[in-house]
């Protein structure tokens, strides 16, 4: 034993030694290219442009490229793929620029590649963190194989407005889940060896604050204390450098008044000095010379100002281009800081071995066997079905029987345009398998009839806006009458009706805020009508974010929230409705009850004068016309089968600082499916220097339980559980009670206490 510890020990000091020798040769090779640099090749590796033609991702396009490459005045590029045209763009830099420097081509691959797996805030509703990292190494080997080797993924802004359409991008609202979520999809997409073919480099965003944006309106102001932000809103951020994130993308918001890619305190005081973070920072597109309409002066001034700032790259808009050698000449930056900013973007090219093998990503092989292959296919039905959550339960409709006949109604039903979901722009619509042929293809014995019934929207100028992309919203020739009039016609002959409605996959995403998140009017319509018939009804419920729908909660249905499901949507649901998988999704945002609750979320505040039990009082803090309570709270997901938590037990009544507690508690399936459940832990500081949030998610753990069993499941607390940002924005635990609460969602009345010394 002794000489197999022997044997462990001298080859971890052997990888440590070699890992520094060749960290310290990455060091000296970036030396060496700099000292050969001219000012104006320095300030070419900071500029970031798309040529147009690719994948489309905001409304520049960049001009002359080619000839910028030639001249060194490019540092990378995105709107590019296929290893032919990324080799045909390195080809150009190596042969034709005088310094040989190999160029980044960076792409946004938010939820799949050509393989797109539901949206994120579908994905982190699976609660499953091993299945997620699966996710982003799947997606990482797709885009590697068409050329890629830098994402601008994960975004991981906390969002709790659900007005804001760029909540789809996201995890949700909660830090806790949240940075486990980053810290997976960033081990994913870079692995163990960032040089590795089939791994990229990541790059969290939107630093910061961005899903907070007033109003819930895109790239809106936000207005935020620094206790809010260190408690709830950097988190997500600082977990994804810990994680080892390569690159940091600004925000379009400002911050304390300076928007964040020219704010000097969010990039170098806060990221880098207080964080630690060794990669480089790009802005988000066009954000520099935004800066001018915020109105922090022309051009010129604004790329000096992100320069001192801290920002290394210019996305899109050239301000470091075409001003940054004038500014050194008038003083207003320094040749050293233009230094420092390319020294980081020439070390993320050489971490991927990009110097060492330029072609390292333009395997013509390899996107016909690592790119929609069946494995990665299977993998985005696996995610989609477990993203999927079960809002309601109608007795026992679900599942569905497969020799049923079914009446399939809904504009969503079969329509391949909506199944990617949002930001998918690697995606083929045209490859996604709609609803109907799901069906189809799971329950081949059922007899299956299909009526569109409504349109998405019968409003041409919001349908308009959708279809930025390609067609997301058909308004029908035919007239509304005459559509539902073919639904309730085939409903009435079916065993029971599944009604698929939401949002087009356009009505969430950038640029998508909605001041009214209910469904439209035409599909509300279309639903009463179904519910009137006395047939049994299932609502399949498609949307990028959390929606007001208390109106279809009070119909005799079960709904399943479905998001965008992605490529395998109809394969996916499918399993689902027919009970092939039993759903155990989680939200992971809470639903409000109307627009006007928002903000609701579970990690709220008490206030001086609370009311109780959501009752109505007077002089209390409540509104007049609904509950403070939320339609459906954080954490809120049923199942075809029923769990129930007892026995809830410390190891530990009383510990002291910088110590662990465990607690345990039996859950038991008392219903008649196997099934999986997402048990919840969340915390209370009961007392302490500044106000505490009344619960806050601080554990979880996905188990699956067969039908009459019990399992015990142990969480642990850490030390830094219970930690906070105090008034002087010191990382503290103070002394005090402190309750557990566990369960099925953030209502949890299973409770415990303990007290820390």
């Amino acid at each position: 034993m002794k000489d197999i510890k022997r044997k462990i020990c001298f080859l971890i000091l052997v990888l440590g030694f070699t890992t520094f020798v060749r960290s310290q040769e990455k060091i000296e090779a970036v030396e060496q290219l700099l000292s050969k640099m001219t000012l104006e090749e320095k300030i070419g590796q900071l500029n970031l442009l798309t040529p147009g033609g690719g994948i489309a991702t905001g409304s520049v396009v960049s001009e002359n490229v080619e000839a910028k490459i030639k001249a060194g005045q490019v540092g990378g590029l995105f709107g590019v793929s296929g290893p032919e045209k990324v080799r045909q763009a390195q080809k150009i830099a190596i042969e034709n620029s005088r310094l040989r420097i190999p160029l980044l081509i960076g792409s946004d691959i938010i939820h799949g590649y050509k393989t797109t797996f539901p949206i994120p805030l579908g994905t982190a509703a699976s609660w499953d963190l091993e299945l997620i990292q699966k996710m982003a190494e799947t997606a990482a080997k797709e885009a590697t194989a068409d050329g890629i080797n830098w994402n601008f993924s994960p975004m991981v802004d906390i969002a709790r407005d659900p007005r804001w359409g760029r909540i789809a991008e996201g995890a949700g609202e909660d830090p806790y889940l949240g940075s486990a979520i980053a810290k997976a999809m960033i081990k994913g997409y870079q692995g163990a060896d960032l040089s590795a073919p089939n791994t990229m480099m990541a790059t969290v965003k939107h630093l910061a604050l961005y899903g907070a944006a007033e109003g819930g309106r895109d790239y809106n102001t936000v207005d935020m204390g620094k206790l809010k932000m260190y408690n709830q809103y950097l988190p997500v951020y600082k977990a994804a450098v810990d994680a080892g994130v390569g690159s940091a993308m600004t925000s379009f918001n400002d911050i304390d008044g300076v928007p964040a890619s020219g704010n000097k305190w969010l990039i170098t005081d806060l990221l880098r000095e207080q964080w630690g973070f060794k990669g480089f920072v790009v802005s988000d597109y066009t954000s520099v010379n935004e800066m001018t309409a915020h109105g922090l002066g022309d051009l010129q001034s604004v790329s000096a100002l992100a320069l001192n700032a801290g920002l290394d790259m210019d996305m899109v808009g050239e301000g470091f281009l075409t001003t940054l050698k004038q500014s050194v000449a008038e003083g207003k930056v320094t040749e050293a800081a233009i230094t420092e900013a390319c020294r980081r973007i020439l070390t993320a090219k050489y971490k991927l071995g990009l110097f060492d093998d330029p072609y390292r990503y333009s395997d013509k092989s390899r996107p016909a066997k690592d790119i929609l292959s069946e494995g990665n296919r299977n993998l985005a039905r696996e995610a989609a079905k477990r993203s999927f959550v079960l809002l309601k339960k109608q007795g026992n409709i679900l599942p569905l029987q497969k020799n049923s006949q079914i009446a399939l109604i809904g504009p969503l039903a079969n329509n391949k345009n909506n199944m990617l979901g949002t930001w998918a722009p690697t995606g083929d619509p045209q490859l996604s398998v709609p609803v109907l042929e799901g069906f189809k293809n799971v329950a081949s014995k059922a007899k299956i009839g299909y009526a569109k019934g409504a349109n998405i929207t019968d409003n041409p100028d919001l349908a308009k806006r959708a279809n930025v992309f390609g067609t997301r919203v058909e308004i029908d020739e035919r007239s509304s009458e005459i559509l539902l009039k073919e639904a309730l016609g085939l409903a009435k002959d079916a065993d029971v009706i599944v009604a698929v409605v939401g949002e087009a996959s356009e009505f969430s995403g950038e640029a998508a805020s909605r001041t009214d998140i209910s469904l439209p009017t035409s599909q509300k319509q279309l639903l009463r009508e179904l519910a009137k018939t006395g047939k049994p009804l299932v609502i399949v419920l498609m949307s990028g974010r959390p929606l007001t729908i208390a109106d279809e909660l009070e119909l005799p249905a079960s709904i399943l929230q479905v998001w965008h499901p992605g490529i395998e949507a109809g394969n996916a649901i499918a399993d689902v409705v027919f009970g092939d998988y039993n759903p155990s999704g989680k939200l992971t945002a809470t639903w409000p009850r109307n627009v006007g609750q928002i903000p609701v979320y579970h990690s709220m505040k008490n206030t001086g004068r609370p009311i109780e039990r959501d009752n109505f009082q007077k002089f209390k803090s409540n509104y007049l016309d609904v509950e403070n309570t939320p339609l459906l709270p954080f954490g809120h997901g049923l199942s075809y089968t029923d769990f129930s938590y007892s026995n809830i037990q410390l190891n530990k009544d009383e510990i002291g600082q910088g110590e662990s507690i465990s607690v345990s508690v039996e859950v038991s399936n008392t219903g008649v499916y196997d099934g999986e459940e997402v048990v919840q832990l969340y915390l209370r500081d009961v007392v302490r220097s500044v106000t505490p949030p009344m619960r806050e998610l601080k554990g979880f753990k996905k188990i699956f339980l067969k039908k009459g069993e019990t399992k015990t499941v142990e969480l642990t607390l850490k030390p830094e559980d219970l930690k906070f940002y105090n008034a002087a924005l010191e990382f503290v635990s103070e002394p005090g009670e402190f309750q557990i609460f566990i369960g099925t969602n953030a209502t949890a009345d299973l409770k415990t206490s303990f007290r820390l010394k």
